[in-house]
């Protein structure tokens, strides 16, 4: 199922993958640690905010909706939540 924060997050993850090949390309030039640790962390930075906001768009529209629309039980929603949780 396609939701309207999928454009965005295949953008984030495409300039995610950028970053993590330039970090590879610095790691095979050998530039100096501190530069390759920082590079790192705007990879994981860009990662967990594609995460954060895949989750939170699952839990609005397929969680939050889901429930009103189509009638599932609060029961299934809930474990498909405490199931989400583990990647927050």
């Amino acid at each position: 199922m396609s939701h309207a924060s999928h454009p965005d997050i295949v953008k984030r993850l495409k300039r995610a993958h950028g970053h993590l090949a330039g970090v590879i390309a610095m790691i095979e030039e050998g530039r100096p640690c501190l530069d390759l640790a920082q590079q790192l962390h705007a990879v994981e930075g860009a990662l967990a905010n594609a995460k954060r906001v895949l989750i939170q768009d699952h839990m609005e529209h397929c969680l939050g909706e889901g429930v009103d629309q189509s009638g599932r039980a609060a029961r299934e929603a809930l474990a498909e939540f405490k199931a989400l949780a583990k990647y927050l």
